[in-house]
């Protein structure tokens, strides 16, 4: 049994996810995800400045890619809208269901996603059990045919629903899917007002993938009121976060699998990595 350390490919501005890779490969990693991807084509990726992956791309390709540097595809994000209303331009159900084809396509067994955070006003203005009908509805689709392809789609705290444990787990009954599972996100949720150790300790058994970050100090006041950051500058046990008693809790029920750092900064990075395989990650 160990937990897996691997990076998430966005760790170096303006630069293809070929490079990407590499940089994740010569720090040392044995792994790394998937992480910004869209339909159709995108003019950043042909003229060489954005690490992001096409959806509609041939998912060999992207494995290849990552294979000929020796690394494993740990999961692949599919981070949503699930409370705004569906739109062409808006990240949700149709994409979800995309990456479920990729992931199962090339063998990989996680799609990560989140209910993000409401832009207009249809969304924000959602009861709670509104909000958790509307996740349920735009993840119905995506579940079956996670079920029928042999994927897991794995729910991450990041908004005011998910970063609830009594609401996450509304969340859990509300898809009743054996299809859904959870990714602990270790910063959205201490930064949503939540609790690593409470949600562990409540769906220890559903969790399959964990995002690592610490946050600093100078947040301690907007916690409860910011849902959510995509990537921390602070290097694992340098901040407010207790990461160690969090793996150890992992550990003790019995989590086994991929991990992903979500820092930004060579050597935050470096030392976040440092940290967990001090702790006995891999």
């Amino acid at each position: 049994m160990a937990i897996k350390v691997g990076c998430f490919a966005l760790i170096s501005p303006f630069s293809p996810l070929e490079n990407q890779l590499d940089l994740i490969k010569n720090w040392g990693f044995s792994c790394g995800d998937l992480t910004d991807n869209s339909d159709g084509a995108c003019l950043g990726v042909e003229y060489g400045f954005t690490a992001l992956a096409s959806l509609d791309a041939n998912p060999f390709d992207i494995k290849r890619m990552f294979q000929d540097r020796g690394l494993e595809l740990s999961s692949v994000c599919a981070h949503a809208n699930l409370l705004d209303p569906t739109a062409p331009g808006r990240y949700g159900t149709a994409q979800i269901i995309k990456a479920v084809r990729l992931a199962a396509a090339i063998g990989v067994k996680h799609v990560i996603t989140a209910e993000g955070e409401p832009r207009t006003p249809f969304g924000k203005n959602l009861t709670e059990s509104e909000a958790i009908f509307s996740i349920a509805e735009k993840l119905y689709e995506p579940l079956r045919f996670a079920e029928d392809y042999g994927v897991k789609i794995l729910i991450e705290p990041h908004g005011h629903i998910t970063d609830s444990v009594k609401l996450m787990g509304e969340v859990l009954d509300r898809c009743n899917s054996n299809a859904l599972g959870i990714n602990l996100d270790t910063g959205n949720l201490w930064l949503g007002g939540g609790d690593s150790l409470e949600m562990i300790a409540k769906f220890g058994s559903k969790i399959e993938h964990v995002h690592w970050k610490d946050l600093p100090a100078e947040l301690i006041e907007k916690r409860g009121t910011q849902f959510g950051c995509g990537m921390s500058l602070t290097a694992l046990g340098d901040g407010v976060i207790n990461i160690e008693e969090i793996f150890q809790a992992l550990v003790k029920a019995g989590f086994d699998g991929y991990s992903t750092l979500e820092i930004a900064g060579d050597e935050a990075v470096l030392k976040s990595f440092e940290f967990l395989k001090r702790l006995g990650a891999i």
